[in-house]
């Protein structure tokens, strides 16, 4: 049986509004929940960036059973993989051991502020494998000296440590991530039900461990106010990770995804309240080997209703999957 999580999702929501919906999450019966980690909404109509590590520590005083995840944040160029080291620790301990970390290479979008440059998808491969031996070493809680190629560490140690470090998950997308994963994270991350993704992951030492997925959906009782606020607001997902792990600022997503249309989002994202689109739209992941499946609903004003409709409608429904 597939477990299923709701997505605190940074971009479409401000920082009180976001704790109540976990809260409702946890209330309604989600299995466990996610949150991105943005410093830019991906489109202007969006609207919405709070800072998702105070968030997070709020979410973990003010529910007691939901599991909490980043998902996903980047260690390498905003955050040092040290700050994340102490982030993460920090709470897991607020959670009482329900925090996942999950970490990948970025998007150009949120990581540009700093002014460091984007290199290659290669080279931020490569500078994701050292960030999380940096995190792993100091989940230690020893000292940690490091002078790699792409960080150094001088005598940091974490002094607040959990009696179980947060498990880290790895945003996949392709071969080289999914190595990386397979021998560094505790569980898998992707967007995509993709067979082959899961297939990689197990070859590099993966097998027996979670895979977590995420989809879309845009609940409204006017299928026709759901298709219109998703082609509004989620668009920019038409254009695939290799796209969209590139392009700096909101005004780029919206000038890539001039030539999408409402039909063409709906086709991609389930609109309206069919119940049967959605298990149709998760039945892909269940196939491809995903054991947890985070649930958008796009909108950040039309996340209680959605909401009520998980408890009373949708939840019943997957878990028969």
């Amino acid at each position: 049986m597939m477990h299923f999580g709701y997505t605190m999702m940074t971009e479409q929501a401000g920082p009180r509004e976001l704790v109540d919906h976990v809260v409702e999450a946890e209330r309604v019966g989600f299995d466990f929940s996610v949150m991105s980690d943005h410093s830019f909404p991906w489109l202007k109509a969006q609207g919405h960036a709070p800072y998702a590590w105070s968030v997070l520590g709020a979410a973990a005083q003010a529910t007691s059973r939901i599991p909490l995840m980043s998902f996903v944040t980047c260690p390498t160029f905003r955050y040092h993989p040290a700050v994340i080291a102490q982030k993460a620790a920090t709470v897991q301990l607020l959670s009482e051991g329900r925090f996942r970390l999950g970490l990948g290479s970025g998007e150009n979008l949120n990581e540009h502020i700093v002014g460091e440059g984007w290199p290659s998808a290669r080279v931020r491969l490569d500078m994701l494998e050292e960030a999380v031996e940096i995190i792993r070493a100091l989940f230690t809680g020893e000292y940690v000296t490091h002078h790699g190629p792409h960080f150094r560490i001088d005598d940091a140690k974490l002094w607040d440590l959990p009696d179980t470090a947060p498990p880290v998950g790895i945003a996949v997308s392709g071969p080289r991530s999914c190595e990386l994963a397979g021998h560094h994270a505790d569980l898998l991350i992707a967007t995509e039900p993709e067979r082959e993704l899961v297939d990689a992951f197990d070859e590099h030492g993966g097998a027996g461990k979670p895979r977590i997925g995420q989809l879309p959906l845009c609940y409204d009782t006017d299928r026709d106010a759901a298709v219109e606020r998703a082609h509004e607001q989620f668009r920019w997902a038409l254009g695939g990770w290799r796209v969209n792990a590139e392009l700096p600022l909101p005004a780029g997503f919206a000038q890539a995804s001039a030539a999408v249309r409402p039909e063409d989002v709906a086709r991609e994202i389930p609109c309206g309240d069919d119940t049967d689109a959605v298990v149709d739209a998760v039945r892909p992941y269940a196939e491809a080997g995903f054991t947890d499946l985070a649930l958008v609903q796009v909108g950040g004003e039309h996340q209680l209703s959605f909401l009520h409709w998980a408890e009373s409608t949708l939840l019943p429904a997957l878990r028969k999957i």
